[in-house]
């Protein structure tokens, strides 16, 4: 039974405990509630988190509203960079998005998050979002424009402030961590093994339960998680949770692997859509209708699995857009030892840049190389790649560079 209970508990929790990997990150570079972490160049492998891009700077940060209302100040968007992201709560479910497709249109402002049961006032002229969880954490790109360089777009990050309300009129100077320099990890994994339950019993020893999630609840507190009690299971269920978060690691991997022709992009090639939504084009990954109510915890939890930080809604011309693949033209799986090649015509319909970045499958996230090159982009590669006699480019990856075309190469 605690096997069982344990299984169906990672599925159900993937989103919650993905998202918790980054508070331990933050942990781990002292930077609390309200320290915004702020890459000063594009991330390497350094960067361990799920899937993530290596072509413009990230901006993270995280705050607990159990303290009280936090104040994120938004600059407008300059000629030089912009913003794109989201907020989201404990659920990883966005409650803001930011720059010119989100909250403030890319004219910036003051964002008020308030926390469940607020009553307070809201001063004149900020956007209140009423955050559903006290935990609530952020992941922009400051993406640099066609006239900017990656130093403006880093400047531009750090013109965010953030703060607790209760802190006005004075504020203190937001802390900046830049995980750039240093050489040192930021390890926002999720751990598949006992620590999975550890982060589980940490989250709802704050957050409150939601309606659908109380079913759940009760289930887990047939593991030892129980808010407001300790959580100090014995041997006999560490066994059951150790064996049921290495079979869920295996499920969400091998159904993912066998959905992609589902979500295939063109019917005769095995391009798959990574941004594919639930009905309703969101990622809630819930059915409410007339005849029809349930909770997609399988589909909720391997799109968490392979991804994060999903918008609320997917708009007819979304921001951003990923394709993914792994598969060869052929149908045949991606092989570490293999060399393949991506040819990419010249004219692409894009507005701001295209890339290609490989990922480690065991982990979602990049490939380690003494090159630390997990991607090549049009953005900050166009000048020193070769180009094909069309005006084309052909990129390759693989264990070793083609002769002559290392630039156009990515190690794996």
């Amino acid at each position: 039974v605690k096997y069982q209970r344990a299984f169906e508990a990672v599925l159900w929790s993937m989103p919650a405990v993905g998202m918790y990997a980054y508070w331990h990150a933050a942990a781990d570079w002292n930077a609390g509630s309200n320290a915004i972490i702020a890459w000063s160049k594009p991330a390497t492998p350094y960067l361990e988190g799920v899937t993530g891009n290596n072509q413009t700077p990230y901006l993270l940060s995280q705050t607990d509203l159990s303290k009280g209302p936090v104040v994120l100040e938004v600059p407008a968007a300059t000629e030089k960079a912009t913003l794109y992201g989201q907020v989201v709560d404990h659920w990883q479910i966005s409650i803001a998005d930011v720059g010119p497709s989100g909250l403030d249109k890319g004219k910036g402002g003051k964002i008020l998050f308030t926390p469940p049961g607020y009553k307070g006032e809201v001063p004149a002229g900020y956007f209140e979002v009423k955050s559903p969880s006290y935990r609530i954490t952020f992941a922009f790109r400051s993406i640099k424009s066609k006239t900017g360089t990656t130093a403006d777009a880093y400047a531009y990050s750090k013109s965010l402030k953030m703060y607790y309300l209760s802190e006005l009129p004075n504020p203190a100077p937001t802390k900046f961590v830049d995980p750039a320099v240093g050489g040192k990890r930021w390890a926002a994994l999720p751990h598949f093994d006992q620590r999975w339950f550890e982060d589980l019993h940490a989250i709802f020893s704050v957050e409150d339960a939601r309606p659908t999630d109380t079913y759940m609840m009760g289930m887990l507190e047939s593991l030892g998680i129980e808010k407001g009690k300790p959580f100090n299971p014995d041997a006999k269920t560490k066994k059951a949770m150790t064996q049921a978060v290495t079979d869920a690691y295996f499920y969400m991997q091998e159904t993912f692997m066998k959905m992609a022709p589902s979500i295939a992009w063109w019917p005769d090639r095995h391009w798959a859509d990574s941004m594919y939504t639930d009905h309703d084009r969101g990622f809630l990954f819930e059915k409410h209708d007339d005849t029809h109510q349930s909770m997609q915890i399988d589909l909720r939890g391997i799109h968490y699995f392979y991804g994060i930080y999903w918008p609320k809604k997917l708009s007819k011309q979304p921001a951003t857009q990923y394709l993914m693949a792994m598969a060869d033209k052929d149908g045949n799986a991606l092989e570490s030892g293999r060399m393949y090649k991506l040819k990419v015509p010249k004219d692409m319909p894009v507005k701001q840049f295209r890339s290609l970045i490989v990922y480690d499958l065991e982990t979602y996230s990049f490939i380690y190389s003494p090159q630390m090159r997990p991607g090549l982009s049009s953005l900050n590669d166009s000048e020193t790649m070769q180009k094909d006699a069309d005006g084309g480019v052909t990129l390759y990856f693989g264990p070793k560079a083609p002769e002559g075309l290392e630039s156009n190469w990515i190690p794996t």
